[in-house]
């Protein structure tokens, strides 16, 4: 069960709450935001989500898009490669108990020049590790994943398109210290069933729109720039002006369907195993679902029709 955060509620409550009433499902993050808060800090917060939990914590990180990190946190978005190597360096160094000194070019610690030093982490020693997702879309961001991460937390993926992904992990993987390490690759994927896929997509519409539209700048919308990588450009281009324009509607109506269809698990259980497998087929580890519906009950209906659907497939774990 993967919790994000933006700019409402954070996802470290959500997910203490959860894993209070629950013994068996693994928590993750997906994501923390990297400008959020200090490396030291998520270090602290994922030792606590892992001691509480029985070590069932895994912890996703991102640097989210410059309108919330420097808009909402007030931390420059500059180099964000940069920023998330050093950020899970730290991290690392802070869960496995080890003495956090660190000179890079966004953090030094402890800083030069005054009464700090270099501490250790008092949490307690765990069997448990913390994997560290990184959710990546850029074909650069998406090598340093394969590089330094032990998974990748992948959005609007389409199987037809998962190989340029996948080669730019591998990319990663192969300049690693240890490319033959278990790597995890997890997409998460709206799901909306009905019988008719043109209604089905249309509970999606606006979420689609959202990040494509209007999930960072015009200049910097890593969202939109994958949606012209996989041969959306002008309906990308048409989307994000009427976006940016205040016409949301028109910008949900602008979405292409097949583009829709491409990132999504649309339509009546057969069709759905029939997609599912072809993500399985593609190399994916894992598909999170993000069901839609107008209800609690619609929602729990999709997430059950898929789990028949997955097992009508025999690709259920």
């Amino acid at each position: 069960m993967w919790a994000s955060e933006a700019y409402g509620i954070d996802a470290v409550t959500v997910l203490s709450w959860i894993g209070a009433q629950t013994s068996r499902i693994r928590l993750g993050a997906g994501v923390l935001q990297i400008p959020g808060r200090t490396p030291a800090m998520t270090a602290m917060t994922a030792a606590g989500l892992r001691s509480l939990s029985g070590g069932r914590f895994d912890l996703g990180l991102g640097v989210s898009g410059p309108q919330v990190s420097e808009g909402w946190h007030g931390v420059p978005f500059a180099r964000p490669l940069d920023r998330t190597r050093e950020y899970v360096d730290i991290v690392r160094l802070a869960l496995n108990r080890q003495k956090v000194e660190y000179h890079g070019r966004h953090f030094e610690l402890p800083l030069p020049g005054g009464a700090g030093k270099a501490l250790r982490s008092t949490a307690a020693p765990s069997e448990h590790p913390v994997p560290i997702h990184l959710a990546a879309v850029g074909p650069k961001n998406l090598e340093l994943t394969g590089e330094i991460a032990d998974g990748w937390l992948g959005i609007f993926l389409s199987p037809d398109f998962t190989s340029e992904q996948l080669s730019s992990i591998r990319t990663g993987l192969e300049r690693s210290s240890d490319p033959d390490r278990p790597f995890s690759l997890d997409a998460t994927v709206p799901l909306s069933v009905h019988d008719d896929v043109s209604t089905a997509a249309d509970a999606v519409r606006g979420y689609a729109s959202l990040y494509v539209g209007g999930m960072g700048s015009r200049k910097q919308n890593f969202y939109n720039a994958l949606a012209v990588r996989m041969g959306y450009e002008e309906a990308a281009g048409t989307v994000q002006d009427l976006y940016l324009a205040g016409r949301y509607r028109d910008a949900a109506a602008a979405v292409p369907q097949q583009f829709i269809d491409d990132t999504s698990l649309l339509g009546p259980r057969d069709r759905i195993a029939e997609r599912l497998t072809r993500y399985a087929e593609a190399g994916m580890t894992t598909v999170t679902l993000a069901p839609y519906g107008d209800t609690l009950e619609e929602r729990t209906a999709a997430i059950e029709a898929a789990v028949a659907a997955a097992e009508q497939a025999g690709i259920l774990d």
